[in-house]
């Protein structure tokens, strides 16, 4: 896929990306959480986090929601973004600033992330697949390796509110 064609999915799927994160910030989390995103190859019960993390050239702090599995106790991401040649902003944001807090649902963490490598990322990119099954055809579509990121709360934190 090429970065043209990731902005096209991006600009189809921009006002949906802007109503959950609204809906999932002012109910707290008790909306939003679980959406159906069969109508884009994901599964009916597909669970969504939010990541909370300062912006590299703004310094701004910026919420996004994400696609995420649970392996362990640690909460995995992808950076896909649509299978871009490129990585999506908020991994590049992440890599320049390690710090990062996230929301499942009606809960929210500080928390420290990593990306694992060799055969665990093997093992959880075959999870992540299962998750969202259009990761596999992201990945087939770039040459650049979809980054993983695995994050695992540090501690309580107040639900995130819009910014």
């Amino acid at each position: 896929m090429s970065n043209e064609s990731s902005a096209k999915i991006a600009e189809a799927r921009r006002d949906w990306k802007t109503e959950h994160l609204e809906m999932y910030l002012k109910s707290g989390g008790t909306q939003g959480h679980i959406m159906d995103i069969t109508a884009v190859g994901g599964h009916a019960m597909t669970t969504h986090c939010l990541i909370r993390f300062k912006g590299r050239k703004s310094g701004k702090t910026i919420i996004t929601p994400l696609i995420y599995g649970d392996i362990g106790g640690e909460i995995v991401v992808c950076a896909s973004k649509g299978g871009a040649d490129h990585h999506p902003n908020w991994y590049l944001n992440l890599i320049s600033d390690p710090r990062v807090d996230f929301q499942i649902a009606t809960q929210a963490y500080r928390a420290t992330w990593r990306e694992p490598e060799g055969a665990e990322r093997e093992k959880i990119w075959k999870f992540m697949v299962d998750v969202f099954p259009s990761y596999a055809d992201y990945q087939s579509s770039t040459e650049r390796q979809l980054p993983l990121v695995m994050m695992k709360a540090v501690e309580p934190i107040d639900v995130f509110k819009p910014v």
